[in-house]
């Protein structure tokens, strides 16, 4: 959105998209050279990108890995999708990845920023056979996903589910209980289910880390990066899929991945990310 449009938000919108800070996923968006973001989100993001150069190949490479690991999803046969934390619509969607391969799958994605909401559209564009469907929910609140209508209708938790939670949980520090959150959402969830997560590390960079968490935060944005040992953590209660948990360039990498890889734009360094697939027994 241009700074023109961000002078036209009225009073009451100004305080439902919370323009007062940077929301992740309009940062998220904006790094993916997406035009739905606000001033303050394109201010953090710059001040992100001075500390780290590397924040546009991380969310590229992360995104990449999405498509990959959901299409892993349902080649194993699971046709349910709980996306937690959506962010802003980028085709390919999750949905367009796994109904490609499984057109009657089901997916919900939830999110809790306005702008996702006001561009759900793209994401409710299902094959015939299968059903997609949006709800405005905040991942602090396990429940209220969980026991929405548009999980009820969706979703049988007697059957396998694949629970994505991509490139959120850094904008949740220790004080929320994130590990908490995650296995009240694995918990209902049926043996067989996976579990689909990614989260940026200080692990190969450390002080650039340290200051863009300063920076970010000077901002008005929370987060906190974690180590390999604290992002494994996650995944207490699943088997993880080899390759365990990795750079998501690392995860069973496909061509354009390798590509990115062999031109040096694709490192540890630069994605400084932890992805992993578990498997609920």
């Amino acid at each position: 959105m241009a700074d023109s449009q961000d002078a036209d938000v009225d009073a009451r919108m100004y305080e439902q998209l919370k323009l007062d800070r940077p929301h992740g996923a309009r940062v998220y968006d904006y790094f993916l050279g997406g035009k739905d973001n606000f001033a303050i989100d394109r201010q953090a993001a710059e001040h992100l990108l001075q500390a780290f150069p590397g924040f546009r190949t991380a969310a590229l490479s992360n995104r990449m890995w999405m498509h990959r690991a959901a299409k892993y999803a349902a080649e194993q046969g699971i046709t349910q999708f709980l996306d937690v934390g959506t962010g802003i619509p980028t085709s390919p969607n999750l949905h367009e990845v796994v109904q490609e391969i499984t057109p009657a799958a089901h997916v919900v994605y939830a999110d809790n920023d306005p702008i996702v909401l006001a561009h759900s559209r793209a994401l409710l564009v299902s094959k015939p056979e299968g059903k997609t469907a949006y709800l405005e929910a905040d991942v602090t609140d396990p429940q209220a996903i969980l026991n929405s209508d548009e999980v009820k209708e969706l979703i049988d938790f007697s059957k396998p589910v694949a629970l994505s939670i991509v490139g959120v949980f850094h904008y949740l520090p220790d004080a929320l209980k994130p590990y908490d959150l995650v296995r009240q959402l694995v918990e209902p969830l049926a043996p067989g289910s996976l579990l689909i997560f990614s989260h940026c590390t200080p692990d190969f960079a450390p002080e650039l880390w340290e200051r863009a968490m300063v920076v970010y935060k000077a901002d008005g944005g929370d987060a906190q990066v974690r180590s390999k040992e604290e992002v494994t953590r996650f995944f207490e209660g699943t088997e993880l899929i080899e390759p365990g948990v990795v750079s998501p360039f690392r995860w069973f990498p496909d061509a354009e991945t390798n590509r990115l890889v062999d031109k040096g734009e694709f490192t540890d360094i630069m994605c400084s990310l932890w992805v992993g697939v578990g498997r609920k027994p």
